[in-house]
């Protein structure tokens, strides 16, 4: 149905698509795959009608596709559901599926009609036993993270010549039970004939709904096949252009004295009540379901929500504390919003790294530029980030080297202590091996990490023991050797 055949696209300098090739079937789900700057984003937006290309051939049915906006696009066929959504949360559901395909009648919008194209259009992609919420006016401001997710899938399929569906990252924001959902639609779509392009960095969930996949690094395709029997250890040396031997490097570790220690601890919200102890030279995993409670545990920890009741102590320090003192002590916190809370991303790299820890950077408490891009260049190198130079703005780069530097601006700080609250989220896998081993070595060098994370392979992969929060309380933290997903999942949903 779709052929794209040695697609080129450049922004002054920068060459995004150095000639790209794929091809979709009816019926088929594709894994489009590759590093944060491979190049999928802007392949999609040229597909989507959002760039046009500088060279190549895009062909539908066997026609020249070239649309001259999303809005040809998708009248031709292709539907794109982007990363992040844009649906108009004071709208309602029916609203928002046929915004910018009205039906009208000399000029007034047709209510009736536009009701019945929207119940159309849910009926596509809602299980009729989770979707009494999503009638067509509903207000999406009132929906989950999930139900928003249908109501973007279902605008994509509204009309009816939509053949071809993009979908950026649909579960980057989901939970586990809301992502096998989500994979029913996505089947029922595929059997209805659509072809449908898949973008993820979870690779097991690619591996899981797939039939065929095609890889792309530094602009250009590099691999494609069948996804049946596909090795993904060499999916992933396709994508970083290296062999990865190990995804979770893991050296021999010993743990030593207690850093953190809390008993029954309670925010005023969550979590409902913790307690666990963290050692220097260990990973201590967070498992449970989102909104369990387990991101306002760390933040009751670092001083950034207030504590109810329980004890507290952190290093030498009991009873809660204020960030700026936490900081002071050694203790680091990741935050799972990067670009509005861990990074100041309109700043330069060299101004993130270095600004919780000025001194040293030149006499008499100035700071010599010189001398500040030389320590963040050291920094660079060895997190391996990639960019321009320590002068760049960090909302330039990806969302892994963004995370690197959060890191970094960590490790330059010299913490004892690291909570990490989602810390590979919607990065590639490539960065996340270059995270996991940094990991690895933050604990083999005596440091204690605290590691909230909803992707079960890596909790199993990085972490030396796994506590589960249900509902705002901690269970008890057991050996990874001592537990399966299963086991946690079951645990996780009180089932």
């Amino acid at each position: 149905m779709l052929v794209i055949k040695d697609v080129r696209k450049t922004f002054g300098p920068t060459v995004a698509l150095d000639g790209v090739s794929l091809s979709a079937e009816a019926g088929q789900v594709h894994a489009l795959i590759g590093e944060n700057g491979a190049g999928k984003s802007t392949l999609m937006n040229v597909l989507a009608g959002v760039f046009k290309p500088d060279a190549g051939e895009l062909l539908l049915d066997g026609k020249l596709f070239l649309p001259a906006g999303p809005i040809q696009a998708r009248r031709a066929g292709v539907s794109m559901v982007h990363q992040e959504l844009s649906l108009c949360p004071h709208l309602t559901v029916a609203e928002n599926i046929v915004l910018g395909s009205e039906p009208t009648q000399l000029g007034v919008v047709r209510g009736g009609e536009m009701r019945r194209i929207a119940r159309a259009a849910l009926a596509q992609v809602v299980d009729p036993s989770h979707g009494a919420a999503l009638l067509p006016e509903t207000r999406v401001a009132s929906l989950s993270p999930a139900e928003q997710q249908l109501v973007e899938i279902a605008r994509a399929v509204s009309l009816s010549s939509c053949r071809v569906l993009i979908l950026d990252e649909p579960t980057s924001s989901l939970a586990r039970e809301d992502v096998e959902r989500l994979f029913t639609v996505i089947r029922t779509l595929r059997a209805k004939g659509l072809a449908i392009i898949y973008i993820s960095h979870f690779l097991e969930e690619v591996q899981q709904i797939a039939d065929a996949f095609t890889v792309v690094r530094d602009g250009k395709t590099v691999g494609s096949g069948v996804m049946a029997g596909a090795n993904l250890s060499d999916i992933i040396g396709m994508m970083a252009g290296r062999k990865v031997e190990q995804l979770f490097p893991r050296g021999e570790r010993k743990p030593g004295e207690v850093v953190i220690s809390i008993s029954e601890l309670a925010g005023m919200d969550k979590p409902a009540s913790a307690s666990l102890e963290l050692r220097r030279g260990e990973v201590l995993g967070i498992a449970g379901l989102i909104g369990a409670g387990r991101t306002e545990l760390l933040r009751v920890i670092y001083g950034l929500e207030p504590v109810r009741s329980g004890k507290l102590r952190v290093l030498s320090l009991v009873g809660p504390r204020s960030p700026t003192a936490r900081l002071a002590q050694g203790v680091g916190l990741v935050s799972e919003d990067r670009k509005h809370e861990g990074l100041a991303t309109g700043l330069s790299i060299a101004d993130n790294l270095t600004l919780s820890k000025l001194q040293g950077l030149g006499p008499w408490g100035l700071v010599l530029p010189r001398r500040q891009r030389a320590v963040t260049a050291g920094w660079m190198t060895r997190l391996k980030i990639k960019a321009q130079g320590p002068e760049q703005a960090v909302r330039e780069l990806s969302g892994g080297n963004q995370q690197k530097i959060a890191l970094a601006r960590l490790l330059y700080h010299d913490v004892d202590v690291i909570l990490l609250d989602e810390p590979t989220r919607g990065i590639d896998v490539g960065s996340k091996a270059q995270i996991y081993e940094l990991i690895d070595q933050l604990a083999l060098s005596g440091k204690a990490l605290l590691m909230v994370s909803s992707y079960l392979p890596e909790l199993f992969g990085v972490c030396d023991r796994i506590a589960v929060m249900r509902r705002g309380r901690l269970g008890e933290a057991r050996a990874v050797g001592e537990l399966t997903e299963h086991a946690v999942l079951t645990e996780a949903t009180g089932t």
